[in-house]
């Protein structure tokens, strides 16, 4: 049968309503498995690396690896669709995921443990985008702004249940289920998107004549710009030889990559499409959604865990308020979304990040679940309405047949503003922890009656257990160092939320300028 036959027999028996539902919530499964595993194992980088007998150094590699060759597949996603055909690629996505999840489980070293996890975030990360253009094939009118919310709600809620989830499993069971939780699903996925998503039909010839030279000019400067975030904030950026090299790397494959895309006739990504307004405000929005949702789930449970010295398991059900409050706000999402301008609905939820983030700031070193757990909600509550009608006003500007090499470049710009985002946040706290530490020493000396008083009363009690004058003096200075030390931090922490804060205004500001989404 030819491709034009199989076109015209598909578009003869279509899909009923309840079997493109259940098709697209297989797909969504996919989506979730993919986008949790980028966080999963973040709350138990310690027992992996224990169980590995790697060091830190070396352990952080297990989420890095993975966030690479995740965001090098991402924007190639559509290319390989219309290759493969979109159910083709979303099984074998699925098929390779769930292989490369039972070798992680049973990775013998770091090294093995790194690879394994590289190729499962390369075989994953084409779910991802597949789930948005199959949404839009599927669905139209008010059924696609519930397959947008859905689709929101997900991409959003996945990394941000992954620490919640990653310290139950790793508590209950082991490390080693972490990546054995995938294989159930996986194999589920993987038998049934073959035989219910038929949208499309596999187109070989694109691999002739096709732009391999642009495909590895993305990977790389993608690569390099991963891996100089990554590991910017430890290595004090381009101070290191390495991260110079990489960060010229990236920026000048990404150079060369955007002039021949621009110039070829068989692209793999559609860069024109940002000459549409809406299309490229919304990936902008797309940028700073990432920013939010991966920077927030990185800067609260390392202040759980640096300044309160909470357990993976602590810091889970600590954050789990976020997810659980998006959940709940979806169906009143979806409500209004069918009465209201989608802006307006953006707007709000930008807005509301915003605001969520300057609750965060009075942050002290006492907070834990109970002080945190209305920030949380509120934030959640506002990822849903700044996440899912960015998905409905930007891709839905655009015509059916430019959907698919876009959608890799939309859901690219999440995974970047996640990247850059937890990458200033690191630099961010770094310089300001350091700047809080000088400024407050230079208030603790002899003329701080406070401060004299506690050194006093300190080593007073040290003498009185049986230490030594010298040894008391030590121990006394040691502990007011440290609480010194966790005071700066605290407000280096209120710092990044602020700067988070205001990157958020200023996308409120721009939303105005985004087309009026057709009825």
């Amino acid at each position: 049968m030819s491709i034009s036959d199989a076109l015209h027999r598909q578009h003869e028996m279509p899909l009923s309503v309840s079997k493109k539902v259940f098709a697209f919530a297989t797909m969504c499964i996919g989506m979730f498995i993919a986008l949790i595993d980028i966080q999963i194992v973040s709350a138990s980088l310690r027992d992996i690396g224990g169980g590995l007998s790697a060091g830190d150094d070396e352990t952080v590699w297990v989420q890095t690896s993975y966030l690479i060759a995740e965001i090098i597949i991402i924007p190639l996603s559509g290319w390989l669709a219309r290759v493969m055909s979109t159910r083709w690629l979303f099984a074998t996505s699925a098929a390779g995921f769930t292989v490369m999840s039972v070798l992680c489980g049973w990775a013998w070293n770091i090294q093995s443990m790194i690879v394994f996890r590289g190729l499962q975030g390369l075989a994953g990360g084409s779910m991802i985008p597949l789930v948005f253009t199959t949404a839009f094939a599927f669905f139209q009118g008010k059924q696609r702004v519930i397959a947008a919310a859905t689709i929101g709600g997900l991409a959003s809620l996945a990394p941000t249940l992954g620490p919640t989830v990653g310290g139950w499993i790793t508590e209950n069971f082991n490390w080693h289920w972490l990546f054995f939780v995938n294989i159930v699903p996986g194999i589920y996925i993987t038998l049934a998107v073959p035989l219910l998503v038929k949208i499309d039909t596999p187109n070989p010839s694109l691999l002739r004549g096709a732009d391999y030279l642009s495909i590895l000019l993305l990977a790389v400067s993608l690569g390099s710009l991963e891996y100089t975030l990554e590991e910017g904030p430890r290595w004090g950026w381009f101070d290191d030889n390495t991260l110079a090299l990489t960060g010229w790397i990236a920026l000048l494959c990404g150079i060369a990559f955007i002039v021949r895309t621009l110039r070829h006739p068989q692209p793999v990504m559609d860069l024109r499409a940002l000459q549409d307004r809406t299309f490229t405000l919304g990936c902008y929005f797309s940028f700073m959604a990432g920013v939010g949702i991966f920077a927030t789930i990185y800067l609260t449970p390392l202040f759980l865990g640096t300044v309160r010295g909470f357990s993976a398991l602590e810091i889970g059900l600590a954050v789990f308020s976020t997810g659980l409050f998006q959940v709940l706000s979806i169906p009143f999402y979806a409500w209004l979304a069918n009465r209201i301008d989608l802006r307006w609905l953006l707007m709000a939820g930008l807005l509301g990040f915003a605001a969520s983030m300057y609750s965060f700031i009075p942050i002290t070193h006492e907070w834990g679940a109970s002080e945190l757990l209305l920030p949380q909600a509120f934030r959640g509550i506002s990822q849903q309405f700044a996440v899912a009608p960015t998905v409905t006003l930007t891709l839905g500007s655009l015509p059916p047949v430019r959907l698919k090499l876009a959608s890799g470049l939309f859901n690219l710009m999440r995974n970047l503003g996640g990247a850059i985002g937890i990458a200033l946040c690191g630099t961010v706290l770094n310089n300001r922890t350091n700047l809080h530490y000088n400024r407050l020493a230079d208030h603790l000396n002899n003329t701080n009656l406070s401060l004299t008083d506690f050194l006093q009363g300190s080593i007073s009690r040290l003498m009185g257990m049986g230490i030594s004058p010298d040894l008391a003096d030590s121990v006394t200075l040691k502990n007011l160092s440290a609480l010194t030390l966790r005071e700066a931090r605290t407000e280096a922490f209120a710092d990044t939320f602020y700067l988070i804060m205001a990157g958020f205004l200023i996308a409120t500001l721009l939303v105005p300028f985004m087309k009026k989404p057709q009825a």
